[in-house]
This record gives C-alpha cells, structure tokens and sequence, in this order.
C-alpha cells in the first residue's frame, strides 16, 4: 500500500492531499496490468472508473469512421499518448455517460491504478477538503486537455486554409 501511496503523491490529480488522504484514495485502488495492444475501454463504453497510469504508456484513440460506427477499413485515429502519472477516464467522476474514446495499451505490461466512480465520490462526499482538492485538480487537468485540443483543432484549420 505504500508504494500505491508514493505513486499517488507524484500524479497530478491528487497533488497537494495531506498523506491521510493519500492513504484513503490508495485504498480505493485497483492494479490492473495490460498488455500491449490490449484494449482498456471501447469507444461509447459506460463510463464508471477513473486510470492512473503508474507503470507504461496508453494511447487514446477515436474512430474517425462514418457516425462513430467501427470500421476496418478507417482505422482509430490516436488523439493522445499517456505516460507515467497521467490519469484518464476523468470524465467519469462527472458523469456515468459513454466514453468518447477508446483506450490502449501501448507497452508490455503497462500498470494502471482502477478508481471506482461510486467509491470515489462517497469519499469526497464523506472528506469534504478531500473532495475540493481533488476535483480542483480534475478541473485543472481537463482545462489543460482542453486548451491543448483546441490549439490542434486551431493549428489544423489554419493549416487547411493556407
């Protein structure tokens, strides 16, 4: 558990929980390893769990074929690569919606750390300050997310129109 709580204090998200609330989200976590190539979560897949990386790299990938429908002849598109202390599946602790990509393992043995949604906000419901912090930070990261898309989405149009 302890290594789970060292791992915790290095990732973004949980940055600035006291070490009581790092031991109370250690214990909430779930090691899952994949292997390369293997598939985390499809595209329009329920949502209930939040990733964190500790151990390889994952891709996130969309299907960039006709209204999303799998196709063999229009491969996934990868939109992101994630290493080391990078959470994903964050829009999970929002709201229990489909997933708007897939997730892939990219490297041999990739470790993830597995945060039930239903057990993570009982805790921040439960720890207030816990909470705070911590949904502080997701909304720091996914801002970040966002600013990134939409200098690609900005440098891919104005590359276009050129």
């Amino acid at each position: 558990m302890n290594s789970v709580v060292n791992f915790l204090k290095q990732s973004d998200i949980f940055y600035q929980l006291t070490p009581t609330q790092l031991e109370l989200v250690a214990n909430l976590c779930q090691e899952v390893v994949y292997q390369s190539g293997e598939i985390i979560f499809k595209e329009n897949s329920s949502s209930k769990e939040l990733y964190i990386i500790a151990q390889g790299e994952v891709e996130i990938l969309i299907n960039s074929g006709n209204g999303g429908a799998a196709s063999a002849s229009e491969p996934d598109t990868v939109i992101a690569k994630l290493r080391r202390g990078q959470s994903f599946g964050e829009v999970a602790l929002v709201d229990e919606g489909l997933r708007s990509a897939s997730a892939r393992s990219i490297q041999k043995d990739t470790r993830l750390l597995v945060i039930q949604r239903d057990k993570i906000i009982m805790l921040c419901e439960t720890y207030p300050q816990l909470g705070y912090r911590l949904m502080h930070n997701l909304a720091a990261d996914l801002a970040m997310k966002i600013r990134n898309t939409d200098l690609r989405i900005r440098d891919q149009l104005l590359y276009r129109s050129s």
